[in-house]
Order: structure tokens, then C-alpha cells, then sequence
């Protein structure tokens, strides 16, 4: 079964003109081609417009769709390249990542050997060398992996790297909440949803891109507030129902782990800074992402994408 020449691929972006280059670029050299590409941007200004223009003008073997999403929120702006993809499957890469040639034909037909609904793959990390000595050893970006084939857990459903039949994604209404357009997590939130409602999600370990890692990323802070915004994402989820009915007994179980958790993370954080600025950092991040677990009670929501 041919999937990827019915793939529309999706890709939000907002003001990474030279990663999306790089990436449309990728997707020209694919071993398999998909129908589309659409591309949405979020940057009011349509500064992608340029991008586009030039991949039109050199021309490329699939049409590429732009639109632009004036509004500020990741969920709008995955909406619409959902809206406007013509495809019966739906790809989404991230602006940032780049694709090798075989990945569309990989990530297709492990949805079409294994007859799934979507398909994950890996997000792999690549550092630069210029890196400080503590971000290259502490494996900051790293993302646990399955074997493929296998269901993937629902505390680790994310996007990045992901294959959905369109028809699942076109039964929610919307299928991104908007709630989580300017904080993040509309990716775990619409993928819980739709396992729970029946949707075979596997992994593939073989569908990788890579994901260069900017500087602004290579910094402690930057890594406490991504870590600490993924536990606030895992609070919420939780909350919602996603990982199972949510009782007060539950609830009162989250919390009380979190303050736990924060305590001794925050403890080893210190003990292990003898050790290593990586170790320490490590610590450090677990402390946070707990944190941010129980700053959900108070309603606080840190805005990553405002």
C-alpha cells in the first residue's frame, strides 16, 4: 500500500526562515513524495512568504500550500495546516528539524505494515561540537524510544515526528485546543485523546529527523523552564482525564509525589554538583518539571509560546 503519495505534510512555523528552508529543501529529496506541503506561519508579518516563494520559483515535485495564522497560538496555527491539507494522511515535522530522504517512505509504511492510525518516530538531537562540555554529556534533548511496531505509552505521545490518518484528526472539533496555544501540550492532549477513543499509535525507531539544537537552547534556564513546562503538561493531562479517571484520591497522589519529588531532586541537585554540571543540571530539571506539576493547582501556566 502506497501512503506517502496521499500524505499531506504540516508545518507550523514562525520566524526560523533559514531551518525552514533547510527542511522544504529535505523534503524535495524524498525517497517517497508526498501530495502537499503546507505550511502555516504564525509570525503576523508572513516572514516564511520569502521562503516559499524562493522553493516555488525553483520549483518543487509536490505543490506547497502557505497560510498565515495572525493570531499568536500554536493550536490555531496546527489547525489550519490541518484545515488545509487536502491528503487521507497527515504528516507533522517541526519547522526546525531535518528530515533525511527515506523518512516519509519509512514512517508510511510502518503505518501501512503495521495498520495504525499514526506513527511516531525519534527526534534525535544534534549538538554542535562547539557545545559546552556539560549540555554534550547530559543527554538534555534525549526522548525515550520503543521498539518499533509497539504501542507508545500515553505519557510519551508527542509531536514532532508523526503520521495521523486525517479522518481521526478531522472527528475532533477542534482538533488542537486553543487552550493550549500559547503554553504548549496541545500535542500530548489531542494524542491521548485519540487513543482513548481507539486510535493505534506505534513507533517507529527507524523514522528519524534530527533536530539541530540552537544556542538559545543550550542554556540552564532554558532547560528548567522546558522542564518545568513539561510537568506542568503532565499535571494537566492528568487532571483532564488522559492517563484515567480523575479522582480526588488521584489528584491528592499527584500532588503529594510532586512535593516529594521536588524535595529530593532539589536535594540531589546539590549533593551531585561535585560530580558534574551536567549531574547537577539533571537534578536540577527534575525539580522543576515537579514544580511545575503543582503550580497547576494554582492555575499558573508558564506561556513558552507567547
Amino acid at each position: 500500500m502506497i501512503i506517502a503519495n496521499r500524505t499531506s505534510i504540516c508545518i507550523a512555523t514562525y520566524r526560523r526562515l533559514d531551518r525552514l528552508a533547510a527542511l522544504l529543501d529535505d523534503l524535495t529529496r524524498q525517497t517517497a513524495l508526498p501530495l502537499e506541503v503546507i505550511v502555516v506561519d504564525n509570525d503576523p508579518s508572513g516572514s516564511a512568504h520569502a521562503v516559499i516563494e524562493a522553493r516555488r520559483a525553483s520549483g518543487t515535485p509536490f505543490p506547497i500550500v502557505y497560510a498565515i495564522q495572525r493570531e499568536k497560538n500554536i493550536s490555531l496555527t496546527r489547525n489550519r495546516t490541518v484545515e488545509l491539507a487536502r491528503g487521507e494522511w497527515l504528516a507533522f515535522l517541526d519547522d526546525d528539524e531535518r528530515a533525511p530522504a527515506e523518512w516519509l517512505e519509512t514512517i508510511t509504511g510502518a503505518a501501512a505494515r503495521f495498520d495504525a492510525t499514526g506513527v511516531l518516530g525519534p527526534v534525535v538531537p544534534a549538538i554542535p561540537a562547539e557545545a559546552p562540555a556539560w549540555i554534550q554529556r547530559g543527554n538534555f534533548y534525549d526522548w525515550p524510544r520503543c521498539f518499533t511496531g509497539t504501542l507508545v505509552p500515553l505519557n510519551r505521545l508527542r509531536f514532532g515526528n508523526v503520521l495521523l490518518h486525517a479522518s481521526a484528526l478531522r472527528r475532533e472539533h477542534p482538533p488542537f485546543d486553543p487552550e493550549y496555544g500559547v503554553t504548549g501540550g496541545e500535542d500530548g492532549d489531542l494524542l491521548t485523546r485519540l487513543v482513548l477513543k481507539g486510535a493505534r499509535v506505534i513507533w517507529c525507531d527507524e523514522a528519524q529527523v534530527r533536530e539541530p539544537i540552537e544556542p538559545a537552547r543550550m542554556r540552564l534556564d532554558w532547560l528548567m523552564k522546558r522542564a518545568m513546562r513539561g510537568g506542568q503538561d503532565f499535571a494537566r493531562h492528568t487532571l483532564a482525564g488522559r492517563y484515567g479517571e480523575p479522582t480526588q484520591k488521584r489528584r491528592v497522589a499527584l500532588m503529594s509525589r510532586a512535593v516529594a519529588q521536588c524535595g529530593l531532586a532539589a536535594a540531589f541537585a546539590l549533593l551531585s554538583l561535585p560530580l558534574g554540571r551536567h549531574r547537577a543540571a539533571h537534578w536540577l530539571a527534575r525539580a522543576f518539571a515537579n514544580f511545575g506539576k503543582l503550580s497547576v493547582l494554582w492555575g499558573w501556566h508558564y506561556r513558552e509560546y507567547a
